[in-house]
């Protein structure tokens, strides 16, 4: 059994079930974010752009 919190933190976006990590270990794979969300069709394009901008708002602010 998963921990709703732990999957809260780890989600790509609130609501939705599927990991971050998914998304990075596709694009990371070489495939293409159009593959990763025809596997995943409940997280739009949108949603995993704006995950990815978050992610990457972090690692900046992180380095400055």
């Amino acid at each position: 059994m998963s921990d709703p919190e732990i999957m809260k933190r780890n989600s790509l976006l609130r609501g939705r079930r599927v990991p971050f990590r998914n998304l990075i270990d596709y694009l990371e794979g070489g495939h293409s974010l159009g593959e990763f969300l025809h596997q995943f069709p409940g997280v739009s394009r949108e949603m995993a752009v704006q995950a990815l901008e978050e992610a990457k708002e972090s690692l900046l602010a992180g380095m400055a």
